[in-house]
Order: C-alpha cells, then sequence, then structure tokens
C-alpha cells in the first residue's frame, strides 16, 4: 500500500492492502479504500463512503487539466468500478460492481425516463441515491444488428430504498466493532 505525500486521509479511515492513494487526494472520515483499490490525484472521496476491491478513481494528473472525481458521503461503489474524468457521484448512491463512468458515457435512468450526460463544463453527475448497475444498449448500424453487437453502459435501475439501505448494515457493525 502506498498513500503519497500531500494526500489526505481523515480520521477513521481504513486502507486494506495492498492499494494507492495518489498526491492530493482527499478521503474523509471513516471511509474504507478496499484492497487493489487506486484513489487518482486530487480525487475528493467524502465520509463513510467504500470503495471496494479494485475501484479506480480517476486523478487530474493524467490528462493534465482534468477535473477532479469526486464522490460525496455515505456512496457505496463496487468491485472494479471505475470512475473517470471530473465525474460527480452525489451522496448515497450506489454504484455496483463493473460499471465505468466518464464524461462520455450516457447515463440511462430508468425510473426517472431520462439519459444522464456530462453537462457543457464536461461533468458527468450521477444523482443522489442513485443505484447504478453495469448494462448494455444495442450499436447502431446493419452489422452490429446482424451480430448482436452491444455496449456496456451504465443504467440506473433505482433509487436507494430501505431494501438498499438494509445491505449496509454488516459494514456499519463491522466498523463500530473497531
Amino acid at each position: 500500500t502506498a498513500v503519497r505525500r500531500g494526500a489526505y486521509l481523515g480520521p477513521g479511515v481504513v486502507v486494506m492492502p495492498p492499494a494507492y492513494i495518489n498526491v492530493g487526494a482527499y478521503v474523509d472520515a471513516n471511509s474504507l479504500v478496499d484492497s487493489h483499490a487506486l484513489v487518482g490525484s486530487c480525487a475528493q472521496v467524502g465520509k463513510r463512503v467504500h470503495l471496494s476491491a479494485a475501484a479506480q478513481l480517476g486523478g487530474v494528473l493524467e490528462p493534465v487539466g482534468a477535473l477532479p472525481v469526486i464522490v460525496e458521503d455515505d456512496v457505496f461503489v463496487g468491485g472494479g468500478v471505475g470512475i473517470y474524468e471530473g465525474t460527480v457521484v452525489r451522496r448515497g448512491a450506489v454504484v455496483g460492481a463493473g460499471v465505468q463512468l466518464t464524461v462520455s458515457a450516457k447515463v440511462y435512468d430508468v425510473p426517472r425516463e431520462r439519459v444522464i450526460t456530462a453537462s457543457s463544463a464536461g461533468v458527468l453527475e450521477i444523482p443522489e441515491r442513485a443505484v447504478v448497475v453495469a448494462g448494455a444498449r444495442p450499436v447502431g448500424g446493419a452489422f452490429a444488428r446482424e451480430h448482436g453487437i452491444q455496449i456496456a453502459t451504465p443504467v440506473i435501475v433505482k433509487y436507494r430504498d430501505e431494501r438498499t439501505d438494509a445491505k449496509t448494515v454488516l459494514e456499519q457493525a463491522l466498523r463500530s466493532a473497531q
């Protein structure tokens, strides 16, 4: 595990080896950075965030001038998730295993029947309490249709409810046992 000089870890942060937290990263109180997770340069992680194994939050050093990734309080980021290019994940959201979020992604919000794209400022925002899973959509064109080609896309399937919150009870119990 490496935590670069210039990174900030708040009180109660747990970092499971091996993990990497780059220069300028900010990880707030009582968050968990699981094994093989990466918190990129200047990424901002709120309070009580769970970054699961192999999650990656992009940084601003490459590409130069990029906006930081921001993950607000009480977010759960599943295993193998990639969040890059100035994406903002709002409070209480759940990003399921394998989801990839970039400013070029279209996020299909099924409950609210809309497509979320990056703002004119180049920021993709995942709404508060959204539950995002990895999905797929068909690729256009005759060749793609003929071969059944699809492309991965993030899909909001619901917004957090009691059932979603109940799944975090075990983690809360483990943290209080420290």
